[in-house]
């Protein structure tokens, strides 16, 4: 049997089509083909609605791997904010999806919105979370216990401490991508109305992400926005194939200067020690003020500089400007 339809044929299948269509019939029914002279065809072909004017811009393969990317965003973000807020929270994707930036605006209620960018992509993506949420949070960042605040506003004092919390969820949205691009994302401005928020036209497809936040008994919804247009140019590294093969590649220079970057200002606890001695029981409970205890470490002898209780340097005590410092004289290296 030929798979090519004449003319014919053509004008008879869209007269079928038409005629079921004002007969209020299933759209998505799969409809006989007549082929071979009007005579019913025995195969069935099955259709599905197309709008035209809201076209998919991403495949499913993308999506999965975007789904992939904002899975590990919530999880880096409820660690984030967990030590950051001092309180368990946990963050969880709840769906994905491409639609106008209209329909994305349209489903909003009262929300504060965080405006940022991710150089090297051009364009901006928003942050949304309900008011809810970011009260709840900044009632446990000044010390409470986490109750939220009937209020659509934000003060002087409450507006650094939002963009702070934001900062650390960008630490997260960044090494979310990291497999991906290494983008360096910033905070433009904190919005409190929808209607100011314009980071592409109403027609445009945008990526929605839609989010639950749970803190304590209390659940709470927030978002993340990002237009087709910011991800257009990095569309061919969306694969699952690109994704699992950069696993184990994250490892890149520029990783590694921003690991390196991060651990020069790393805190550590430095101390140095005198000596030591061993004594009873009996003598450590008969000491008074003005007893002197003999140490193991000689006369202008070196003495041990730990870096969080491990032997790093030697060096020898001296006095500069009143105060007891330490001069290094030897560096303590490990096999």
């Amino acid at each position: 049997m030929s798979e090519i339809l004449s003319q014919a044929e053509i004008e008879a299948l869209l007269a079928s089509l038409t005629a079921e269509e004002s007969a209020g019939g299933d759209l998505g029914a799969p409809v006989a083909m007549p082929v071979g002279g009007g005579r019913a065809a025995k195969k069935t072909i099955a259709y599905e609605v197309y709008d035209f004017r809201r076209p998919d811009k991403f495949s499913r393969d993308q999506l999965r791997t975007l789904q992939m990317v904002f899975e590990t965003f919530a999880r880096l973000c409820s660690t984030n904010l967990a030590t950051y807020l001092r309180v368990p929270i946990h963050i969880e994707l709840v769906s994905l999806e491409q639609i106008p930036y209209e329909d994305y605006l349209r489903s909003l209620k009262q929300s504060a919105f965080i405006v940022f960018s991710a150089p090297p992509l051009s364009g901006e993506a928003v942050l949304e979370m309900e008011y809810s949420l970011v009260f709840t949070m900044l009632d446990r960042l000044l010390g409470g216990v986490g109750k939220p605040i009937e209020r659509a506003a934000f003060t002087e004092i409450e507006k650094p401490l939002v963009l702070a919390l934001g900062e650390r969820m960008l630490m997260a949205y960044r090494s979310a991508w990291e497999s991906i691009l290494q983008v360096d994302p910033k905070i433009e401005t904190l919005e409190t109305s929808a209607q100011f928020v314009q980071i592409a036209p109403p027609s445009d497809i945008v990526i929605t992400v839609l989010m639950e936040a749970r803190i304590g008994e209390r659940r709470d919804a927030m978002s993340m926005c990002v237009p087709h247009m910011v991800i257009k140019p990095i569309t061919p590294r969306l694969s699952s194939q690109n994704w699992v093969s950069s696993a184990g590649k994250r490892t890149t220079p520029i990783l590694r200067r921003a690991l390196t970057q991060h651990l020069h200002r790393t805190a550590l606890t430095c101390h140095a020690r005198l000596g030591k001695t061993q004594m009873r029981l009996s003598e450590l409970l008969q000491l008074k003020v003005g007893d002197t205890i003999l140490l193991n470490t000689p006369y202008n002898g070196k003495i041990d500089v730990l870096v969080e209780n491990r032997v790093k340097f030697r060096g020898k005590p001296a006095v500069r400007n009143r105060k007891l410092v330490v001069a290094i004289t030897d560096v303590i290296t490990e096999d």
